[in-house]
């Protein structure tokens, strides 16, 4: 790091620079069914140089990678030429972040265990639960790493954090004699729950199972749909994106303070955080790529837009006198829908779709639903090979949210959401 920024510093037409530092080591297990087949341990060092030219009262910038096994020489060749591509880009002016230090560590159990013991510890959570007849794993991966992030500028900006981190990929499997179902569980944390590990995995394993029996209902057909913390997630990242000081400065955007994100109507108003983290969220952090410290802000309130977000660059253009920073977390309210109110209506509770399709310009949600269950009358039916869609403002209108709240990833808020009269085909 030392010896990049002392080159940068004799490079004539470079007016500032950035250094992104990622280093990062693994220890990874593969298992075919309950088989341990390989063992493997990585250690890797990213490393992203940007260069900054002031030219014609513009600012230009330009990166690129540095390798351990670069000379001085060739790095030195490589900021010329960064530089040289730098003034070739015509942005409006703006500052880097300046002065500050960090060192900080973000929230988690996984350093108390060795890696091994924790890799078997995971593995054995993850075979150990409920599985029931005709249910198994037939392939899992574990992965456990330790990042190093750092972020260095020529305005005094310093910071690092480290972030220990694992994630679950496997494949919970049904075989009976008409044959096989499988279906993709990843479960990413920061802190180690073995409890919570047996809780997900024998959730899927029952709806392995489900979708094996599941059958295509009588379509078309309009209900009421519910949407789990995973697709709650989805949707509101596509309702923030367009309040992202970029798209804002970029007139992309569909929405402006003081609009209304969710029409009034008889559903739980809609308020929405984007912060800097959630406990057990390997996206949690305490600096964005530029170096700028994460503030949380609320977007959304009242179903209104309140506030923009984003980076640092883009705020200085729209004139925000303290960015945000880029975050990946979402902290959403609770409403006052109960579980026990909402299992006396009759409605479809999506359980796996192969991704929910949101698009606010076209005032369109939809999505193909692989396992969903069809809840009247006190019975869960498991049904499969459908597909629903909806206009987006109607639902939005008369969305009622539950009170109760859960964590899934980034997502922090309420455990489902119930969307009314929706078209089931």
């Amino acid at each position: 790091m030392r010896e990049i920024i002392e080159l940068l510093k004799s490079e004539p037409f470079a007016d500032g620079f950035r250094i992104n530092e990622k280093a990062t080591t693994s220890y990874e297990l593969f298992f075919v069914h309950e088989k341990l087949e390989t063992v493997r341990s990585t250690d890797t060092v990213d490393t992203t140089v940007t260069v900054y030219s002031d030219h014609d009262g513009c600012r230009g910038d330009s990166s690129f990678a540095v390798y351990r096994s670069m000379t001085d020489d060739e790095i030195r060749e490589r900021i010329s030429a960064a530089a040289d591509r730098a003034r070739l880009v015509f942005n409006e002016p703006y500052e880097l972040p300046e002065a500050g230090e960090m060192d900080e560590k973000l929230e988690t159990n996984i350093d108390e265990y060795d890696p091994k013991e924790l890799g078997r510890r995971i593995a054995d959570a993850v075979f150990g639960a409920e599985a029931g007849e005709g249910c198994s794993i037939n392939a899992l991966e574990v992965f456990i790493y330790r990042d190093v992030k750092r972020v260095v500028n020529s305005r005094g900006v310093d910071k690092r954090e480290t972030v220990w981190r694992a994630m679950v990929e496997a494949i919970p499997t049904f075989t009976d004699s008409d044959g096989s179902v499988e279906l993709y569980e990843s479960i990413k944390f920061t802190v180690f729950d073995e409890e919570q590990i047996k809780r997900e995995v024998s959730e899927k394993m029952r709806e392995v199972r489900d979708r094996a029996k599941a059958e295509k209902p009588a379509v078309p057909m309009t209900v009421d749909l519910v949407l789990r913390a995973r697709e709650i997630d989805r949707l509101v990242y596509d309702l923030t994106e367009s309040l992202n000081y970029a798209a804002v400065y970029a007139k992309s955007n569909l929405w402006s303070v003081g609009d209304r994100v969710q029409p009034e109507g008889g559903g739980d108003p809609l308020a929405v955080t984007v912060k800097p983290a959630v406990k057990g969220s390997d996206k949690s952090s305490f600096f964005d790529e530029a170096g700028t410290s994460l503030e949380a802000v609320r977007v959304i309130d009242g179903g209104e837009v309140k506030n923009y977000h984003g980076g640092d660059r883009f705020g200085q253009y729209l004139g925000v006198e303290r960015p945000s920073g880029v975050m990946e977390c979402v902290e959403v309210a609770p409403g006052t829908l109960t579980k026990e109110e909402l299992e006396k209506g009759r409605y479809v509770e999506c359980a796996s779709l192969s991704g929910l399709q949101v698009d606010i310009f076209s005032d369109y949600i939809g999505g193909e639903i692989r396992l969903a269950y069809l809840c009247e009358n006190g019975r869960r039916t498991p049904v499969t090979g459908i597909t629903f869609s909806a206009r987006l403002g109607e639902v939005l209108k008369e969305a009622r949210i539950a009170s109760e709240t859960v964590t899934s990833g980034p997502y922090e808020g309420p455990a489902f959401m119930l969307l009314k009269d929706v078209s089931i085909l």
